[in-house]
Formats: structure tokens, sequence, C-alpha cells
């Protein structure tokens, strides 16, 4: 199947080829901890990479699950973990192959997405509203960087462009409420920003 596969993961990892890393916890992760928008429950932090969020979540308590493909990544959330002096569950897994034993409240969602080839986002769309409780929310980051093959049809990442019509479709009402933009733009030093969303998951 065409897309990254965990040796590219592992390789990127292992070698320190990680330029999506921003070196420090995304500042929307503050803004919707301060604003009370995300208080502390059960949440899952899918595509962990290096764990700031992870850390930050569990000093705040929050009972948090990292998941990540990437052995080296799981490793580097430990090691945030252990100088922040907290807590979490990690699980080295592919996301699409895993389920928890029981739903989370709340879904993290920043480089899981954008990193999954997009003949797969259904399917992992589909376990991110199975993997809630419902009226459970998605707190969602939605990579902005097209790209100039995109005008001729190329599919070229990763991170992919998540377009925001296309992330409507893949989280359609009446599955999930949207909340009524603009939505916050959250800069990243990769050049390319990110479209804040909480989703709730609607249970029919």
């Amino acid at each position: 199947m065409a897309g990254p596969t965990r040796e590219f993961w592992e390789q990127h990892f292992a070698a320190g080829r990680t330029p999506w890393d921003r070196g420090e916890v995304n500042p929307q992760l503050h803004a919707w901890l301060e604003a009370g928008t995300l208080s502390p429950c059960r949440i899952l932090v899918p595509g962990c990479g290096t764990g700031y969020e992870v850390a930050v979540l569990a000093r705040k308590g929050f009972e948090v699950t990292g998941l990540d493909y990437a052995a080296e990544a799981i490793e580097r959330t430990r090691r945030q973990l252990q100088a922040a002096n907290a807590s979490a569950t990690l699980v080295r897994a592919d996301a699409l192959a895993w389920d928890p034993k029981q739903p989370f409240d709340a879904i993290y969602e920043q480089t899981c997405l954008c990193a999954i080839y997009p003949d797969r986002w259904v399917e992992y769309g589909e376990k991110l509203w199975r993997w809630l409780v419902p009226d459970g929310r998605l707190y969602a980051l939605f990579a902005q960087i097209p790209r100039p093959g995109g005008a001729e049809g190329k599919i070229e990442g990763p991170p992919y462009h998540c377009d925001i019509n296309g992330m409507r479709a893949l989280f359609p009402q009446p599955r999930w409420a949207w909340p009524k933009p603009p939505y916050a733009r959250v800069p990243h030093p990769l050049g390319l920003t990110e479209l804040a969303v909480v989703l709730s998951r609607i249970d029919a």
C-alpha cells in the first residue's frame, strides 16, 4: 500500500530526522487548558511522537495514553515523562490496527491523521469515533500544507494537507458536532499552519 511504512518512521526517529517536531508543546494545547476547554479526563494522544503533550497532560492530572508506531518515539515520550516526574500509559502499535479496551473521554489529534496516507483516512476517522465515549471530544489540529502537486491531483507528504472541506467530509454531521468558524490558526516552525477545531461525537 502507498504511504509511509513503519520502517519509514523508525528510520526518521532513529536518525533524528523529525522536522515536524516543534521542540515544545503545541501552544494550542496550552490555550485549551487555560481556557478550560480541556479539563482532566481519560485522554488518548495518537502519534504522540516526542511526547511533549503527553507529559504536560499527565502533569495536569489527566489519565493519558500515548500511542505511536515507532519504538524511538515511545522512548522519547518515556523520557519526557521521567523529566516531568509524571506517568502515562504508552502503547507501541499501528493506530489502524489497534483498539483500546475502553473508550476515551477525549482524543488529542495533532500529528497522526496528517501522517497517515489519505487512502486510509476514512478508516482512521471511523476509529476515532469508536475510540470516544458518547459526547466525547476530539481536539484536532488539522495541518494546512497545500503542496504544488495538489493542483494536478498528486498526493504529497507526509505531512499530508488536511483541507477543511475534506475534514468536514471525513468527520461529517450528524456523527460529529462542528463549532462555527473561524478556527484558530496555529503557526508551525516548518512554515505551515494548523487549524484548531474541537469536535464532539454525536450518537444518533
